[in-house]
């Protein structure tokens, strides 16, 4: 498994050892005493999956103390482009965007800590899979608009297909000016 560091303390990509032979492959998606030696420690309460078609941009979601969630994901099957937004008070790199292409036939997972809004686009067909751990909040729900223009996301989506609750999602200034959060 190799761990590489994204510049953001605490988000890292993991692309883990894929053993293949003629009967096809195998990896070890995920193995407690694996990621505790590479300083990622986090116990997992809930798992999700979704699908969703080409085009579908999903989030930026997140959930608020005392759920706030930390989050390892991947895509089971195509490719989506992961994206994440430093929200942690205090943070040196608070509201920096980072993008991650996550490719089923890569493997790879980013490890999102507690603090970040996450959304994704659907470059192909996929199924997108997530630990978390915390449990899903309805209260604790906030998240920001997919095209807040501070941020400026380049989605690599033409007509992004997005739900009604995303669609009116506080920008990032909404957010700190209601104090939802703070720099």
């Amino acid at each position: 498994m190799e761990v590489k560091q994204t510049g953001i303390e605490g988000l890292v990509e993991i692309i883990p050892s894929v053993y293949h032979d003629n009967r096809g492959w195998f990896y070890e998606f995920y193995k407690e005493d694996t990621f505790s030696k590479a300083g990622i420690h986090y116990k997992f309460l809930q798992e999700n999956r979704s699908f969703s078609k080409k085009g579908v941009v999903r989030g930026l979601h997140m959930q608020l103390p005392p759920y706030a969630q930390a989050k390892l994901v991947t895509a089971l099957s195509g490719k989506v482009l992961d994206v994440v937004v430093d929200l942690r008070k205090g943070s040196q790199t608070f509201a920096q965007v980072y993008y991650c292409l996550l490719e089923a036939e890569k493997c790879n997972m980013l490890m999102v800590p507690e603090g970040f809004a996450h959304g994704f686009a659907a470059l192909e067909d996929s199924v997108f899979f997530y630990k978390c751990s915390n449990v899903y909040n309805k209260e604790s729900e906030n998240g920001i608009r997919w095209n807040d223009p501070q941020l400026n996301i380049n989605w690599q989506v033409e007509n992004p297909n997005i739900s009604d609750k995303d669609q009116v999602l506080p920008t990032l200034e909404e957010l700190l000016r209601n104090s939802v959060i703070s720099r």
